[in-house]
């Protein structure tokens, strides 16, 4: 992806969660379509956001009361993991399309949270209020009723609603036993920590396999969401190195410096911001 694109893509982003976007206002349709676009720079994104807008018209059609729960829960199931046949990729679980929307949407398959986010936006256009629990390993979502009760939805296991010992036996399966659920595990996220974790997921995927190509517009949007955030600001600054962009891995590393001057590694940092600014300017 060249430079301009990186930059329009950077701007489209901002402009769905930049700063002064109220969170529970983010388009999260749109901006995980964004995501994609680092994959596929010619996406269509009004395509898919007509796909989804449909998807919640079917199910409107199943429901004459939005506040029965359950009905409303069993009409989403419906439409969702039976009609079009969404389901946990458990087979390549690691694959980044299972992180894109739209090959999400094409060809089925899915992790936790971009079913989770499919089936979030579907309840909101219905009027059903949901947000998403970022547990360990297994992203959720959660209903509260008039009574503050909770429901919880399990998207990659076609919308089980699911009890803490429940819960318990998904992160025993993830994590063989030595994870304990934790109150906080369950608690709500934002929408902005929704799509950082989506962006992370892929970067760990991609800086896995050594693709720092991949995995630098992928830093570039997290920064989007969160420009303070030094360690962020820090692995741009070694991707771009790592590609051969030593002046924007330069006012990388400055920035950081900037931001964390008492930082544990700031001394390192500095030795080779002033190296690279060296060789920079032996070049011009």
């Amino acid at each position: 992806m060249g430079n301009t694109d990186q930059t329009e893509l950077r701007e489209l982003f901002a402009a769905l969660v930049g700063a002064e976007v109220e969170d529970e206002r983010i388009d999260l349709v749109r901006a995980a379509l964004i995501i994609a676009r680092t994959e596929y720079p010619d996406l269509y994104l009004e395509a898919y956001v007509n796909r989804v807008d449909e998807l919640a018209r079917r199910v409107a059609a199943h429901i004459s009361d939005v506040d029965d729960i359950p009905k409303t829960i069993a009409a989403i199931n419906q439409v969702l993991f039976n009609e079009l046949g969404l389901r946990g990729n458990r087979e390549d679980y690691y694959d980044p399309c299972n992180s894109f929307l739209n090959d999400v949407l094409d060809r089925g398959v899915g992790i936790p949270i971009t079913l989770a986010l499919i089936y979030m936006e579907v309840a909101r256009r219905i009027n059903l209020p949901l947000v998403g629990v970022g547990m360990p390993g297994h992203f959720l979502l959660k209903h509260y009723d008039i009574d503050g009760r909770e429901t919880l939805i399990d998207c990659f296991n076609g919308g089980d609603i699911l009890n803490p010992q429940d819960c318990q036996r998904r992160l025993d399966e993830i994590y063989s036993g030595h994870l304990t659920l934790r109150p906080e595990f369950l608690l709500a996220v934002s929408r902005r920590q929704m799509l950082t974790r989506m962006l992370n997921n892929l970067k760990t995927i991609y800086l896995s396999a050594r693709n720092f190509r991949k995995a630098l517009p992928i830093v570039d949007l997290v920064l989007v969401i969160y420009p303070r955030s030094p360690e962020d600001v820090k692995q741009r600054a070694l991707l771009r190195y790592s590609l051969h962009q030593p002046k924007g891995a330069m006012e990388d590393l400055e920035e950081y410096l900037k931001m964390s001057p008492d930082a544990s590694d700031a001394d390192e940092i500095r030795q080779t911001a002033l190296s690279i600014r060296r060789m920079l300017a032996l070049m011009n």
